[in-house]
């Protein structure tokens, strides 16, 4: 079992991508490289007049701050011709950049589109728990950098002793496949998991 978990409170979430932006300062990441990615996913419509006066709607929005999952099954090392994906002893899943070859079997395989393929080094890269910060006794950059505290971070049992199991939230893939280690809080608005109520509005910024 993973030993540390990250947990993301979509009831608090606005979609302010803070946690994206400190996380790519911190790792000094290209613009064509992110390790933590914010999603927005929409529904629901509006009813107008012939005036093209709105007269009602149920339009929602929900936003999912995405990172490793670290999984309990990560297809991502099963795939990998190396071993460049492996556990680290804090047991977050990341790249030995002594080994990666940047074939990007990780990346085609990954159902969180999480590894992402660094032109300038030719290699994979991924978030790997801000590992540095934590075997020092500090949070995830993206954790502190949160203005509504939509994260949390510490070890995996303390985390679903405090939160539970989670929610699966659409449109998230089935977590039976990859057993991620990140708990999941739905918003109001938010949709189960496995339904096609909404619509991904940012499929570019998150690709």
């Amino acid at each position: 079992m993973a030993a540390y978990a990250f947990f993301f409170d979509a009831s608090r979430c606005t979609g302010c991508k803070t946690c994206e932006l400190a996380c790519k300062d911190y790792h000094d990441l290209s613009p064509q490289v992110a390790f933590r990615k914010v999603y927005e996913y929409v529904g629901g419509g509006c009813v107008v007049d012939e005036k093209g006066i709105v007269l009602s709607n149920d339009v929602w929005v929900n936003y999912i701050s995405m990172n490793c999952n670290h999984c309990e099954n990560p297809v991502c090392m099963q795939v990998c011709p190396t071993g460049a994906m492996h556990r680290d002893e804090l047991g977050f899943v990341s790249v030995d950049h002594v080994r990666c070859v940047g074939c990007k079997y990780c990346e085609m395989s990954c159902p969180y589109n999480v590894p992402s393929f660094d032109e300038e080094i030719g290699q994979m890269r991924k978030c790997d728990g801000c590992s540095s910060r934590v075997a020092a006794g500090e949070t995830p950059i993206c954790v502190d950098a949160c203005p509504l505290y939509a994260l949390d971070f510490g070890p995996r049992d303390e985390m679903i002793s405090k939160y539970g199991s989670g929610d699966w939230v659409a449109p998230l893939p089935d977590p039976s496949y990859t057993e991620p280690t990140t708990i999941m809080k739905k918003a109001s608005v938010s949709r189960a998991g496995g339904t096609m109520e909404g619509a991904l509005v940012n499929p570019k910024e998150v690709a």
